[in-house]
């Protein structure tokens, strides 16, 4: 019987983790869209410039097009993705859910908002 760490293992094993400095150079060229996946809860702690609030749990709907969380831009599968969720377990749930919804490699942030302002980047894009 598999395990949570089963699980989390094998998912964490494609993550592709990308520093806040290549997000950046990313998010300005406008190829990519940083989704904001944490629990909305954590909303209230910061959010990084470009964010779309959409908590984990819209990601557990996976395909699911009638659900009322999915966010428009989600409908079209060829649009590059970098999730915005800390890195560790939810990283890998997120980008093992995106891949099953039809995105190409998605891309997780290794660090959040701490890491992103404590190096001086910009609040605003």
């Amino acid at each position: 019987m598999k395990t949570l760490k089963d699980f989390v293992d094998t998912a964490l094993g494609s993550v592709r983790e990308i520093s806040p400095e290549t997000t950046v150079s990313l998010l300005g060229h406008g190829d990519y869209v940083l989704l904001d996946v944490r629990e909305p809860d954590e909303f209230a702690l910061g959010h990084l410039p470009g964010a779309i609030n959409v908590p984990r749990g819209f990601l557990e709907v996976k395909a699911d097009l009638t659900h009322p969380k999915r966010a428009e831009f989600l409908e079209d599968r060829n649009q590059k993705i970098i999730c915005y969720c800390g890195g560790g377990h939810r990283s890998a749930l997120a980008a093992d859910t995106l891949r099953q919804m039809g995105f190409e490699d998605p891309l997780t942030m290794a660090e959040g908002w701490t890491g992103w302002t404590a190096r001086g980047l910009p609040t605003e894009l």
